[in-house]
């Protein structure tokens, strides 16, 4: 008599696969997760290394603007897509001899990899304190001096109102100290709007840039005070200030 042995098919019974799965749908909950998480990671690093990313604030500079240990966007489209212009609050490296060189404080192993990789998809910037933010105020040509009669700061012979700049009780000049400059091609001359508080071009001039900015060093534009959420802000870069301004840059 032969025997007949009955599969999986035969008797409706789900085949070998399915029974796996239907026995492991943790294993599979946990493949889908890490998928899911490998995928967010990624465009979390794309996003950070080619559109925007996050900066802190170290320093008074940009008060009333931007505060200390605020955070801030940057749009990293600019320069290289998107062109600058005057007023703009821009994010740049070092140009060389601005900021004072800071040792490097030991971490824990498991603090300075959660460090290293909240950085990686821009959620934190921990070289914040290598960047400087500063508004642009005079382009490549641009003749800027400060100050005339009335206290102003003048770009190309046309007098501003700057109704962002932060100046001392009592005082109306848009800088403490007087300068008259002319921006060189391909770099930038930048201010705080803290002006009587701001180490900029203006107190540069012994750097090897001669505080100008060489635009390759800019990061990006910065456009939001993203935390804390009280100071939540679109920033402008008031381009009917400069709206007057002709040649030099244009």
């Amino acid at each position: 008599m032969s025997v007949i042995k009955a599969t999986a098919s035969d008797t409706g019974e789900p085949s070998g696969e399915s029974v796996t799965r239907r026995k492991h749908p943790g294993l599979l909950f946990l493949r889908d997760v890490l998928v899911i998480f490998v995928v967010a990671v990624l465009v979390s690093f794309l996003i950070k290394t080619f559109l925007i990313r996050s900066f802190f604030i170290p320093s008074e500079s940009m008060a009333d603007t931007l505060e200390i240990d605020d955070r801030i966007i940057v749009n990293e489209l600019v320069p290289d897509v998107v062109p600058i212009e005057r007023g703009d609050v821009v994010v740049f490296k070092d140009p060389g001899g601005w900021l004072t060189a800071r040792p490097e404080e030991p971490q824990p192993p498991l603090v300075a990899a959660a460090d290293w990789f909240l950085a990686f998809v821009g959620l934190t910037a921990p070289d914040s304190n290598d960047h400087l933010v500063k508004r642009v105020i005079g382009l490549p040509r641009d003749h800027v001096t400060c100050c005339n009669a009335l206290g102003q700061l003048s770009i190309n012979g046309v007098p501003l109102e700057e109704p962002y700049i932060t100046l001392p009780p009592g005082d109306s000049k848009a800088s403490r100290d007087d300068f008259d400059t002319t921006v060189p091609e391909d770099s930038l001359w930048v201010m705080g709007d803290n002006r009587y508080n701001s180490q900029d071009s203006r107190y540069q001039t012994d750097t090897p840039r001669e505080g100008f900015v060489p635009i390759e060093n800019v990061v990006g534009r910065a456009f939001v005070v993203s935390w804390p959420i009280e100071n939540w802000a679109w920033l402008d870069n008031y381009p009917a200030v400069f709206d007057g301004v002709d040649g030099g840059g244009d």
